[in-house]
């Protein structure tokens, strides 16, 4: 059954306007247009725009996304099947975060007592949900060379990288109160950008850019500001200065 664009709008949950944008950028071109302009979709049409909208729940960009199915030698089974285990894997992550908010929430109440690492249980550094953003933002060759040393460390290694890097959150949400310039914290946020270009390569641009990414993306914010109310901003500040610092 042929669709309208509208009809395809409502059915969806996404606007016209966002149909009109992946037309005009040859993301989602209808079955045909009436000599009125009307946008007509067919079945496939329906197909191809589940698959993008796939694509978009996992970060990917439009223009990536826009590559991947145009290829000739893309799958559409082989793609599906890759969505559910991204998505298989992020449910068990936030399963472990989840159970660790339950935890800690009858540890609040004196009904069990947890050990420092359990209260950070569930917390994978190792495999950065925000990957995307990270090669967008700085392109594929700063993320692959941080993805590759990771991947050649042993479990041991990476669990103690995995530890080292809740460290320097745990010090730095302790100075949280303090002056983002003060020695103290500018110490400590030192020691993150140390730690972070001994698996990437991040010139103080990036970093700062990495700060402000801290409060702009709320993820990025929950996430960080589990280890203290307000970390991310603080750790965003004292990037700033620290980047702004370096470069005098």
């Amino acid at each position: 059954m042929q669709m309208r664009v509208k009809e395809v709008a409502d059915l969806v949950g996404i606007s016209v306007r966002t149909l009109h944008h992946y037309d005009e950028i040859g993301l989602l071109t209808p079955e045909e247009t009436t000599e009125a302009g009307y946008r007509i979709y067919s079945p496939d049409n329906l197909e191809m725009l589940q698959q993008i909208l796939f694509f978009k729940e996992l970060g990917f960009p439009l223009k990536k996304i826009s590559e991947i199915i145009n290829d000739p030698s893309f799958d559409r089974q082989e793609a599906l099947l890759l969505h559910k285990n991204m998505l298989l894997e992020r449910r068990r992550r936030l399963d472990g975060i989840i159970t660790t908010i339950d935890r800690t929430i009858q540890h609040s109440k004196g009904e069990i007592e947890m050990t420092d690492k359990e209260k950070f249980a569930g917390f994978d550094f190792g495999s950065n949900p925000y990957e995307q953003e990270a090669r967008e933002r700085w392109g594929d060759a700063a993320v692959d060379q941080s993805n590759e040393k990771i991947g050649k460390m042993p479990k041991s290694g990476q669990e103690a990288l995995s530890e080292g890097m809740n460290e320097i959150y745990r010090k730095l949400a302790h100075l949280r109160g303090t002056s983002p310039q003060s020695a103290e914290a500018q110490a400590a946020i030192k020691e993150w950008y140390d730690f972070l270009n001994q698996i990437g390569n991040y010139s103080l641009e990036a970093f700062k850019g990495l700060g402000q990414m801290y409060v702009d993306d709320e993820r990025f914010t929950k996430n960080i500001d589990q280890f203290g109310e307000g970390l991310a901003q603080f750790m965003c500040d004292a990037m700033i200065v620290f980047a702004e610092s370096d470069k005098k």
